[in-house]
């Protein structure tokens, strides 16, 4: 029994060990969203830019879209923010901005030295809509269809590689299916 009780901790070590290395060949931009295939979290929360006027998961239905969190704390989010300026001057689909628990002030001043690529920015102050998402954290997308269905989320920065390989091809399938519903 003795012998038994020294072993323990080389057998938790071990198992441990076997844990961690398994979880270095893990993909974190491959997480599964629950979501996927359902709509868009019920919500109703401010426009960054209009404080005082409120929005809805309503007022993103009709179009193909992408939805973006982002924040002004987040490095990965500067390093997106010029791809998604470029994107939008496309005008390839609306670009959704949430701006995940961050102060209004900062966000507005961010937006107004570096540009705003999105058609709408909800202002998600204490992260309620970032938590209904299953937000890991920020930037991450999900590609929204026409009807409000989340079909795919992003974790990571965006740039044109992730968009040329992933995100376009399924953007050109779900315009195409939005087409054939007679919706944009």
């Amino acid at each position: 029994m003795k012998k038994l009780v020294l072993f323990l901790p080389l057998v938790v070590f071990l198992g441990l060990g076997v844990f961690l290395y398994k979880g270095l060949f893990l993909n974190p931009q491959k997480l599964d969203s629950a979501l996927e295939g359902k709509p868009i979290p019920t919500f109703e929360l401010e426009i960054l830019e209009k404080s005082g006027e409120t929005l809805t998961n309503e007022t993103l239905k009709g179009k193909v879209s992408l939805l973006n969190v982002w924040a002004t704390w987040c490095p990965s989010c500067k390093y997106e923010h010029p791809f998604l300026m470029t994107l939008a001057r496309k005008d390839v689909l609306p670009i959704y901005g949430i701006n995940y628990r961050d102060e209004r002030a900062l966000a507005i001043r961010e937006l107004s030295r570096e540009g705003n690529p999105y058609a709408i920015n909800i202002y998600d102050h204490n992260g309620r809509l970032g938590l209904d998402l299953g937000v890991y954290g920020a930037p991450e997308s999900f590609l929204v269809d026409h009807k409000g269905i989340i079909r795919y989320r992003y974790a990571g920065p965006i740039d044109s590689r992730v968009w040329k390989e992933t995100l376009y091809p399924m953007v050109q399938e779900l315009q195409a299916e939005a087409a054939k519903d007679g919706a944009s």
